[in-house]
This record gives structure tokens, sequence and C-alpha cells, in this order.
């Protein structure tokens, strides 16, 4: 009985290190320890700094070159049928002015969300809602702060926390949040596009 590599490569793969070998893209089971540590090793590609930093490769590329080394291999592909290998140099890891952008965009989305939600409000006009209830409730007219005003702003936080499944950096529970299913949702379509507008250009990587 001939061996049987088993082969998984996901559909985005970021890297930090100009050669690009196939142990540092795909997840490879064998029977014969000896072939997997071998094609671990095999060379897919170069990357040139001055070039693309992200580049589309062709599963029948990966096993064009499996089968060099191998030629009577049987391979079976568990994952995607194209892949993207996404550069990113440790330097720019590394690199104090991300860090700065990413403050920058949570003040962003603060001040953003403060606004929008105080627009909400002036447009539904909670401020009156809030005082005609309470005049009806209670008999007599809100001074602008009761217990209405508070129990909405707390609810307001509250919600966001749950929404957002995240408080000090922990998760209060296990399940995504709607943000995080729409990210990768964005990320899988990002991948999509990628795809299929190098696939029509012939500007992959791919087999002859």
């Amino acid at each position: 009985m001939s061996d049987i590599l088993y082969m998984k490569i996901d559909q985005n793969i970021e890297i930090d290190h100009m050669d690009v070998r196939l142990g540092d893209v795909a997840k490879l089971e064998c029977t014969n320890a000896s072939i997997k540590n071998r094609l671990k090793t095999i060379k897919l590609l170069k990357i040139e700094p001055q070039k693309s930093n992200r580049y589309i490769f062709s599963v029948l590329k990966v096993v064009e070159l499996i089968h060099q080394v191998y030629p009577d291999l049987e391979i079976q592909n568990l994952g995607e049928a194209d892949f993207i290998i996404d550069y990113e140099s440790s330097a720019y890891a590394k690199d104090r002015f991300s860090i700065v952008k990413v403050v920058l965009l949570c003040i962003t989305i603060f001040i953003g969300s403060a606004f929008s939600i105080m627009t909400f409000n002036n447009d539904v006009g909670v401020t009156q809602v809030f005082q005609q209830v309470y005049e009806l409730m209670m008999g007599r007219p809100s001074d602008g702060f009761t217990v209405l005003e508070a129990s909405y702003s707390v609810g307001i936080a509250v919600g966001i926390l749950v929404f957002y499944n995240h408080f000090g950096g922990k998760r209060i529970t296990k399940d995504p949040t709607p943000m995080e299913v729409e990210m990768r949702q964005y990320e899988n379509d990002v991948n999509t596009t990628l795809i299929d507008g190098c696939n029509r250009k012939e500007t992959n990587i791919d087999v002859d």
C-alpha cells in the first residue's frame, strides 16, 4: 500500500519571513514520518521586498512541487483550492506607530459612538418621553435626572458590554459576538474577492 499524504491549508496565511516553505502554510499528516518531515522543508516561494506582499497560490502548484520530490505519493487535499500568502515583516509588526494608529482608531470609534447615541436620543425625543412618563407616574415634573435617566444610562453601558462580549480584556461568554461574526464574514469576502480577481487576471501562482 502506497503512502498517503493528508494536507490542509487555510485560506489566508500570514508570514513574517521571506523564505516560505510548505511547513509554514500547510498542516501535513502521513504515516511515514520521514516523508512528512521532508515535505515541510519544500520551498514554495521567495518573497522579494520590492514586490507585492500578498500572493495568491494554487494548491495544484503545491502538489506539483511535492510530486517533484515524491512522484508516486498520493495526496489528499483537505483545505482550500487557492490560498493567500500575506507577508508582513517583523519590523512592521513591532512598529510603535501601529500602536498609535490603534489608539487613534479607538478614540475615533468612541467619539463617533457617543455622538450617534446622543443624536438618536435627540431625534426620537427620549428626554421628553422620560419627562412625560415621570410626570404621569409620579405626579410632579421631572428635574431632568431621575431613575429613568439613570437606568437608561446603565442599560446602554450593559448593552454595549453584552454586545461586544468583553469586559476588561475578558470574554463574558464563549459565544462569538455579532461583531466577530461580521468581521469573519468580511475577511472571507475579502479573501474570496482577492482570489477570484487574481484567477481572472491569471496573476496567481499556479501550474503551467
